[in-house]
């Protein structure tokens, strides 16, 4: 693809969800793995399947496509010879017995079957939203419940499932559009129906990708191994740079940050290539989070570009000794849409804008399909004509690929389906992947001697670090890698053993569990997500056979706020 005259567009859009199983049992706590999987993953793929002109970027973090692996493994198992799946909500659709009414485990599970946007997901479906409003009445008084049956919670469980199902495929599988027009009275076969499609659609995720990766129509790029926050583990004081009166962790640093960091790039890659058969060429780090070293880590594990949120760029440049340029590239509108070299290292750094994906996360779910993409298009020709420089110009809309259609009418198929549609055929803007760019137009990249640490989340890395309870679970995780380091040191432990401490490690050290503390997150997300770090990291002292401290049986944060999009999602730059 030779530069043509036409702007190029690249999305990329990212999949992630932390490991929420019980590495010692192998049990899921929390059904969001499979749950996106039938729901976005698949669509998403379905999208692009169905224009053959429309091309993206699609990232997976390494421990999603584990899990996903997982979860079709025991699904199929399970379909054919009654494995157990070990996980209690999806286990609970085939489940032949259930709570029993007016008992407090038969509403809980009946809570869990909510967990869906109400306005999109559950009021969609009247029968769906006729047993939600069931549910509330007994969510005070669960006595109520005994005055319902087993196949309430039967039908429930199934709407349930629906309701998270991908658009396309219902728009077009038989099996589903039977079990919708059914409504009610679901048998032990319709369940074992609806887990059987559950279990195809999981199993479609890594092979319809790798599909679309061959056939050249998306670029395939990864993140760190358990997504951790890299230029963190290297140096906590890193936050320092974008915030220079962040209160940090009482721990001085991570040990041996850098080598970990390096692990996660390491094993990131082997656990990509087993799933897509070729090394990939671009990492979106965790979160977007860059500093120089971590640029340099990329660089040292071959990857040919990175990319991260434009509140970065904006502080490298502010902070340049050339500030006259800067102030140039900015007020010209020239500074984001172009790729970058910072510290003398030689990988092409893209920036999101922050803007038009800002666009697409928080505002568009309420406007008609046509008049979103429509003023997106807009949007993306100003920056076009503005920029006159077709070489060069790379208009990026980086966001997370699971999150944002739930807020969509259904699942934001006419959103999607328009908008690459109408790029495809736009006579001013292109779609493409950053190694196609780099590969056929070989832009000339800015190069600027640092880049100020952050992420795409306000430049800065306040969402993971600086609130006391944020300082706390790292606190918590440094002392745990305190202990791991010694125990090796004292310990004989086998292969096997060793492994499964180190893949223990990684899971503490994802980012997510420092997310979600703090006050102004949903209170029943952050105490989903604190127990589970906790949970994590009594299972490395357990591996390392060292009694964990006390404080692992206290709640490290309460939630209680209710941010937008439920917290699952934030705009690039702060209100």
């Amino acid at each position: 693809m030779a530069n043509n005259g036409k702007t190029k567009v690249v999305f990329l859009w990212h999949m992630h969800q932390p490991d929420y199983r019980d590495i010692m049992t192998g049990e899921y706590y929390f059904p969001w793995t499979y749950l996106h999987a039938i729901k976005d993953y698949v669509d998403m793929a379905a999208h692009i399947e169905a224009q053959p002109a429309a091309k993206a970027v699609v990232n997976f973090a390494p421990i999603l496509l584990e899990q996903l692996d997982d979860y079709a493994q025991q699904i199929a198992a399970h379909l054919a010879n009654g494995e157990k799946i070990k996980d209690a909500v999806l286990a609970s659709l085939v489940e032949p017995s259930l709570p029993l009414p007016g008992t407090m485990a038969f509403v809980d599970l009946a809570q869990k079957y909510l967990r869906a946007n109400r306005d999109r997901m559950i009021d969609r479906f009247p029968v769906y939203r006729e047993l939600a409003s069931l549910v509330s009445n007994f969510k005070e008084q669960p006595f109520l419940s005994r005055y319902l049956n087993e196949q309430f919670l039967i039908d429930l469980g199934v709407w349930y499932h629906l309701s998270w199902l991908a658009e396309i495929p219902r728009r077009s599988d038989a099996r589903i559009q039977r079990l919708q027009d059914k409504e009610r009275d679901y048998t032990a076969a319709d369940r074992r129906e609806l887990l059987t499609i559950i279990g195809e659609l999981v199993g479609s995720v890594g092979p319809r990708y790798k599909a679309l990766a061959d056939k050249g129509q998306i670029e395939l790029c990864m993140s760190p191994y358990a997504h951790p926050i890299i230029p963190l583990l290297i140096d906590l004081n890193s936050a320092k740079e974008a915030m220079p009166g962040v209160s940090l962790p009482n721990s001085s640093c991570y040990p041996d940050g850098r080598n970990r960091a390096k692990w996660h790039l390491n094993e990131g890659i082997k656990t990509f290539e087993s799933y897509f058969g070729k090394r990939p060429r671009g990492c979106w780090a965790s979160e977007g989070s860059l500093s120089d070293d971590t640029l340099k880590l990329l660089h040292e594990a071959k990857f040919d570009w990175a990319a991260t949120g434009d509140s970065v760029l904006h502080n490298s440049l502010r902070a340049q000794e050339n500030q006259a340029v800067s102030v140039e590239l900015q007020q010209t509108g020239q500074s984001l849409h172009r790729p970058y070299e910072f510290a003398n290292v030689k990988i092409n750094t893209f920036f999101r804008d922050d803007g038009l994906s800002d666009l697409i996360g928080f505002k568009y779910a309420t406007w008609h399909s046509d008049d979103a993409v429509g003023d997106l298009l807009n949007h993306m020709v100003n920056i076009a004509n503005a920029a006159n420089d077709t070489k060069n110009t790379v208009i990026s809309v980086i966001m997370d690929g699971e999150n944002a259609w739930e807020y969509f009418p259904e699942n934001a198929f006419h959103f999607l389906h328009n908008l690459y549609e109408r790029l495809i055929a736009h006579p001013q803007l292109e779609l493409s992947t950053y190694s196609e760019i780099l590969d056929s137009q070989k832009p000339e990249p800015l190069r600027i001697p640092h880049l100020v640490a952050g992420s795409w989340v306000y430049g800065t890395f306040s969402t993971w670090i600086g609130d006391k309870d944020k300082n706390r679970g790292w606190d918590m995780l440094c002392d745990a890698k305190q202990q791991v380091d010694q125990a090796l040191q004292k310990r004989s432990f086998s292969a096997e053993q060793l492994a499964q401490i180190e893949k223990q490690l990684a899971l503490c050290e994802g980012s997510d569990w420092f997310w979600w503390f703090g006050d102004y997150n949903p209170a029943q997300s952050v105490s989903d997500f604190e127990y589970l770090y906790r949970r994590h990291l009594m299972n490395l002292y357990s591996l390392i056979e060292t009694p964990a401290p006390g404080y692992l049986n206290q709640v490290i944060s309460v939630g209680g706020g209710d941010p937008a999009t439920g917290g699952v999602m934030r705009q690039g730059h702060a209100n």
